[in-house]
Order: C-alpha cells, then sequence, then structure tokens
C-alpha cells in the first residue's frame, strides 16, 4: 500500500503542478490566440494588396498567385512561432524548425518531377515564351494553349483534344511558337512538265497568288525552282499571310492551290502526273514480252498444224 500511496501522491502534485501552470500561462494562452487570429488577419489584408501592386507590374496570374501566396504562410508561420514563444515552448519551435527542414529535404527527394515541374513553371511564368492563345510545336504536339498553371501547360491540339504536358517537359524540349510575330510563311510545293516556258509559269503563279486569303501584301509572292523531278520540273511558290489560328494556314494555302490549278488551266500549263515504267521477266532473264510472243507463235503454229 505504501507504494501505492506515493505513486498517488506523485501523480497528484504533478497534476497540482500542471494545474498551477495552466493558471500561470492564462493570459500568455490568451494573448497567443489573440496574436494568431491578428496574424491570420493581416496576412489576409497583406495578401490582398500584395496582389494587387503585383498585378501592375506581373502580367502572369500564376507567378502573382505564388508571390503572394508564399508571403500569405510566411506569415502565419512567423505568427505560429512567435505564438510558441508566448507559450514558452522555445524547444518546440526549435524542434519543428528541425523537422521541417528534415521533412523539406525527405519531401524534395520524393517529389522530384513535381519539384521540377513547379520550378520550370515559375521560370516559365517569369519569362513568358509565350501565352494563353498562342499555337505552339512542342513534345510532338502542336495546339493553342488554353491554360498555363505552374504544373502544367494545357494544350489543345488542332484535332480537338487537349493535352496536359508537364511544364519540365516544355521547359526542357524546343519550343515553336508559330503565333510569336503574328505571321507565317507558306511553301506550296508544285510539279511542272518538262515542255513548259519556266520564266511564264513564274509570272502566271505569281499574278494568280497576289489576292490569295491573308496574305501580306508588303511582302512578295516568290516562285522558286527547287529540283529536276522524275516527271516534273519542281518549283515551290512562297508568300507570307498573317496568322492567329491554324485555320489561317490551312485555308491559305488551299486557296493558293485552288488558283495554281485554275491559272494553269486557264495558260495550258500541265501538271504531269508520275510516270512508272515495269518490266516482267523470267528467271533466265528473258523479257516478258518475247515470252508472249513465243506463246503467240506456238498457238499459231498449233493451229496451223491441226488444219
Amino acid at each position: 500500500m505504501n507504494n501505492l500511496d506515493r505513486a498517488l501522491e506523485l501523480l497528484l502534485s504533478k497534476l497540482e503542478n500542471w494545474g498551477v501552470y495552466i493558471v500561470q500561462m492564462l493570459p500568455n494562452f490568451f494573448v497567443a490566440i489573440v496574436l494568431v487570429i491578428a496574424t491570420f488577419y493581416v496576412a489576409g489584408l497583406i495578401q490582398k494588396g500584395l496582389d494587387s501592386i503585383i498585378s501592375r507590374f506581373s502580367q502572369s496570374a500564376a507567378i502573382n498567385n505564388l508571390i503572394s501566396t508564399i508571403l500569405y504562410l510566411l506569415l502565419l508561420l512567423v505568427g505560429f512561432f512567435f505564438a510558441l514563444s508566448i507559450l514558452q515552448l522555445d524547444k518546440v519551435v526549435v524542434s519543428l524548425l528541425a523537422g521541417v527542414g528534415i521533412i523539406g529535404l525527405a519531401l524534395g527527394f520524393a517529389f522530384q518531377d513535381i519539384a521540377a515541374n513547379f520550378i520550370s513553371g515559375v521560370i516559365i511564368a517569369v519569362q513568358r515564351p509565350f501565352k494563353v492563345g498562342d499555337m505552339i510545336q512542342t513534345n510532338e504536339y502542336d495546339g493553342v494553349i488554353e491554360r498555363i498553371t505552374l504544373r502544367t501547360i494545357d494544350v489543345r491540339q488542332t484535332t480537338g483534344e487537349l493535352v496536359k504536358l508537364p511544364n519540365k517537359l516544355v521547359f526542357e524540349k524546343p519550343v515553336t511558337n508559330l503565333s510569336y510575330y503574328n505571321a507565317r510563311r507558306v511553301d506550296l510545293p508544285v510539279g511542272i512538265s518538262y515542255s513548259e516556258d519556266l520564266e511564264r509559269v513564274q509570272g502566271i503563279v505569281k499574278e494568280a497568288l497576289e489576292d490569295v486569303k491573308n496574305r501580306i501584301k508588303t511582302r512578295e509572292v516568290e516562285v522558286m525552282y527547287d529540283e529536276f523531278g522524275d516527271s516534273s520540273i519542281v518549283f515551290k511558290a512562297r508568300f507570307w499571310i498573317t496568322y492567329k489560328r491554324q485555320v489561317d494556314y490551312v485555308g491559305a494555302k488551299s486557296d493558293a492551290i485552288i488558283r495554281i490549278k485554275k491559272a494553269f488551266d486557264q495558260n495550258n500549263i500541265t501538271i504531269p502526273f508520275p510516270i512508272r515504267t515495269l518490266e516482267f521477266g523470267g528467271e533466265d532473264g528473258e523479257k516478258l514480252s518475247e515470252k508472249l510472243e513465243a506463246l503467240r507463235a506456238s498457238v499459231k503454229e498449233g493451229k496451223q498444224n491441226l488444219e
């Protein structure tokens, strides 16, 4: 019984000490709670004010939101640590800081790809190599950017599919921004007969493409002969168009084909068909025509014998 009494006495003494400590710390608890509430309120006000200030200098909603959110969390963290200090829990603060460092290191190794996408997203938001609505080509995809976040870039392909590209892939791979200059050159290969007057064809094609759809009139139409083909001489008709959407490019190219075909028909210019010569021969090298002649001769001879 002595041991039990002694244990109860120690327990009651401990509870009494805790009770005294709680009573003594009640003002500190009150101040700590007020400090935490005030921290949330002040951090919210600062975040709103910072949003309006940053938006004057940066047009990237993602990077603006990132900066204001980071500042908001830092203010909350500072207020929380001050509240712990008021409660005389300095050792807890040190332990928390050490724990945050260890947890951050562990998470960094565990979520390397996520961290890489996040950092790439921040760099893309700062550099702004493209914007929402631009037509880009990257990672074997091409389409219009619909949304840019700190993790992915949403690209709507020309065939309608939505592709979410991780920022890391876009940041590390080449990106072609087709909308950057709002202009694009159309290169259209065409073949004509070897018998045509090449200079005459040049003039006819240039005239035909003068009023092609969306053409930039300040840049001349170019007709450059490219190569001697198997059955035609190939040239490229090149002209510049205003470019905002892929339909601008496709529509201008289609219009150019129609105009060139009409001009060629009106001026009796021939677009030759590909020519292929097929040779059939036996295993001994004898041509098929020779075998047919021999077969006809043998059939004819057989008929004569029957007569």
